[in-house]
């Protein structure tokens, strides 16, 4: 086990140094493409790093790139509630609206439920490698086309859950994890109004910050998530989202202490330019870890993106 610790900070060390890096390559890249690129089409980065709402994809693909393009986006989120703070960082590089590859690092502060659980200071990390690939449909309304926008999507996420890696290890959580999920989305432009329904299968834990799976619950799970935008103008959207979730540690050794809830948020997108773009929410977590912190988690989200 010791020789294990140091690897992990390698690794997360890693990631943080990449994503700026290569946030100043792809601007070197990008620096002198047009685009004609309706804004907030390509969506926002969500919390997973992915092009859509704060909480879920979209089929849409994120940047500026339209088509023959390459496009890169760099985004960084925070949110707080009532004990937790999340803070991540990420990168996307998309190309003619067609494939997108994204990272994201996050980093979850625990507060007090670590100190109560024997563990100040207890931060749980994880990165995450998202691609992406629209199969097909147009998420633009043609007289004639209904037919939605359609994408494949796959996120591969390692969590490090310092000293509580341990305990997740003896829940049956295991430390990798891969999400699968597929959107399709329609924007009705005439009503400016944009619709989102992802499913995603999945076994992670608190979007994979408490590992994936659990005892007894080995299996993926196909769940839902479903988003709504209303444009009031080209560059300002209003929204709400919901995002069904897996709950394998509830029951566990630990009885219900580890149950998990849906996420939800209302949302407010603002993009001056077409280069940068900022989110604000009202998120709702639910109980996390309920045996320590009772109370449902709700609280602030915000989103800065540049796009190029």
């Amino acid at each position: 086990m010791p020789k294990l610790l140091p690897t992990r900070r390698c690794q997360t060390v890693t990631t943080q140094a990449l994503i700026p890096a290569l946030v100043l390559a792809l601007a070197a890249v990008n620096a002198t493409a047009a685009t004609d690129k309706l804004r907030l089409t390509g969506g926002v980065s969500s919390i997973d790093g992915a092009a859509g709402g704060g909480l879920t994809p979209w089929a849409l693909i994120g940047t500026n790139a339209s088509t023959g393009q390459w496009g890169a986006s760099a985004f960084t989120t925070g949110v707080s509630t009532q004990d937790y703070r999340l803070l991540e960082a990420g990168v996307a590089l998309a190309w003619d609206e067609r494939l997108e590859l994204s990272l994201a690092h996050q980093d979850f502060d625990t507060g007090q439920t670590g100190a109560a659980l024997g563990l100040p200071g207890l931060r749980l990390k994880q990165d995450i490698l998202g691609l992406k690939w629209h199969l097909f449909g147009d998420a633009l309304l043609d007289s004639d086309r209904w037919l939605p926008a359609v994408a494949l999507g796959l996120q591969a996420r390692r969590t490090d859950a310092g000293g509580l890696a341990p305990t997740l290890a003896a829940l049956g959580a295991r430390r990798q994890g891969t999400d699968l999920y597929l959107s399709a989305t329609k924007l009705l432009l005439a009503h400016g109004v944009l619709l989102n329904g992802t499913l995603r299968a999945t076994r992670a834990n608190q979007n994979g910050l408490l590992g994936f799976g659990g005892s007894g619950h080995t299996r993926y799970q196909w769940l839902p998530e479903l988003s709504v935008a209303k444009l009031l103008h080209r560059t300002l959207a209003v929204g709400a989202e919901w995002r069904v979730k897996p709950d394998n540690l509830n029951p566990s050794l630990l009885g219900a202490g580890l149950r998990e809830q849906d996420w939800r948020d209302v949302f407010i997108a603002w993009a001056p330019t077409r280069q940068f773009s900022l989110t604000a929410a009202w998120v709702d977590l639910g109980a996390i870890v309920p045996a320590v912190k009772p109370r449902r988690q709700t609280g602030a989200y915000l989103s800065l993106q540049l796009a190029l």
